[in-house]
This record gives C-alpha cells, sequence and structure tokens, in this order.
C-alpha cells in the first residue's frame, strides 16, 4: 500500500490526470481484497481480508454461477494454475465473493464477466454452507449463493482466472466426477448435485403448472 500511495503522490506532483485513474484502481483493488462475514442466516457479522478469512476459514459469503446452453449442457471451466487455491481444477462458470458493498446478484454478473467475458440473466436457485480445507493449509468456509442462467454466445475467457472451458452433459460431468474426482473443485463435487437436484424439480413444478393450466382451460371449456 505505501508503494501505491508514493506512485499516486508522484502523479499528483507531476499534475498527470491520470493519477485520478490510478486512486480509483488503487480502492478497487483494496475493495477487492475483502469478504463480507456472515453466520448461517447469512446476516451480515463484519469484513475481513480474503487470505485471512480464508487461513482462519471464517464463515463469509460467496456466489457460485451455473450455467446451460440450449441443449442443456452445463459450462464448466479449468481454473488458472496460478490461483490461489485449486488451480488447474476443472469448476462450474465462476465462482467469488461480493464486495463489501455489493449486492450478490450483482457481483455474480460482473465475476461471470471478468473470467469468462460475457453477461446473462440470473436466477437464485439455492444457498449453502460448506466446509473444505486444501493442502496448501488455506480453507473455505463459505455461504455459497447459487445462481443458474443460460448462455449460447462467444466466451472471452481471462487466462488469469481461466486456462480452459468447455460445454459438457450432466451424464459426462457425473461419470467424469466418479472416475476422475480430483480434477474437479471441492466445492463442485457438492454443488454439482444440488444444482441437478434443483433442475429436476424445476422441471417437475413446470409441468405441474402446465397440466394445471389444462385441467383449468378444459373446466372453462366445459362450463361454456
Amino acid at each position: 500500500m505505501l508503494h501505491a500511495t508514493i506512485i499516486y503522490r508522484f502523479l499528483k506532483i507531476r499534475g498527470n490526470k491520470k493519477a485520478i485513474k490510478a486512486d480509483i484502481s488503487i480502492k478497487k483493488m483494496n475493495n477487492n481484497q475483502f469478504v463480507i462475514l456472515v453466520n448461517s442466516e447469512d446476516e451480515v457479522v463484519g469484513k475481513t481480508e480474503k487470505m485471512d478469512a480464508h487461513k482462519k476459514g471464517l464463515l463469509h459469503r460467496a456466489f457460485s454461477v451455473f450455467i446451460f446452453n440450449r441443449k442443456g449442457e452445463m459450462l464448466i471451466q479449468r481454473r488458472a494454475f496460478n490461483k490461489y487455491h485449486s488451480g488447474g481444477l476443472w469448476t462450474n462458470a465462476c465462482c467469488s465473493h461480493p464486495y463489501p458493498d455489493e449486492e450478490v446478484y450483482d457481483a455474480a454478473i460482473r465475476r461471470l464477466n471478468e473470467e469468462l467475458g460475457f453477461q446473462t440473466p440470473l436466477q437464485k436457485a439455492f444457498q449453502f454452507i460448506y466446509h473444505a480445507e486444501f493442502s496448501n493449509g488455506l480453507a473455505e468456509h463459505e455461504l455459497d449463493h447459487v445462481f443458474t442462467g443460460s448462455y449460447d454466445g462467444p466466451i472471452r475467457a481471462n487466462p488469469e482466472e481461466v486456462c480452459d472451458f468447455c460445454y459438457k452433459s450432466i451424464e459426462e460431468i457425473s461419470a467424469s466426477l466418479r472416475s476422475h474426482p480430483e480434477k474437479f473443485t471441492t466445492w463442485f463435487h457438492i454443488a454439482f448435485p444440488k444444482i441437478v437436484a434443483w433442475q429436476t424439480s424445476e422441471r417437475e413444478r413446470e409441468r405441474g403448472r402446465e397440466r394445471d393450466w389444462k385441467i383449468q382451460k378444459e373446466k372453462e371449456s366445459g362450463e361454456r
């Protein structure tokens, strides 16, 4: 932070107009280093530096985004190898944390664009809490808000975040999770069956609504 302050002052002294942009960039960087601490009901109890939360395993707010194409295939990405944990592992479209002053939905839209270069409307599916420890001494303890959306357009993956991506059928992913579990992130193992179950429930609810609509129409027809 001292180095950033010196640069800012130098730019300001030189009268460089880029000083304002530098200051905004520094503030964004500092904001991005913090996560929102919550209790099991997702009530805010404070904030802390991201790495501190992962070193101590503190429960914090997070989100996961699942994207599907028209074929019903799921978009999965391979995390860049330089990520602070789980580098090189396959996972869902994107995962991250909202800024302390940011709504979770807005954060999910933002991060999807930052990692994969596109935006699409999202729907909140469910949320869950999980705790996982990693070999590098860090831990994830997150209240994870899960969103889902549809997309068939171009993908422009950020190489700093993503080293590969593809669409796979639910059946193919399920088989890969069983045959090569070590290739996937811990949270994907937990969230994948939950999103599949949620999709099944949604389809059943939709079929139920269609049946109710048909019954209502037949009833109205018979009363005429």
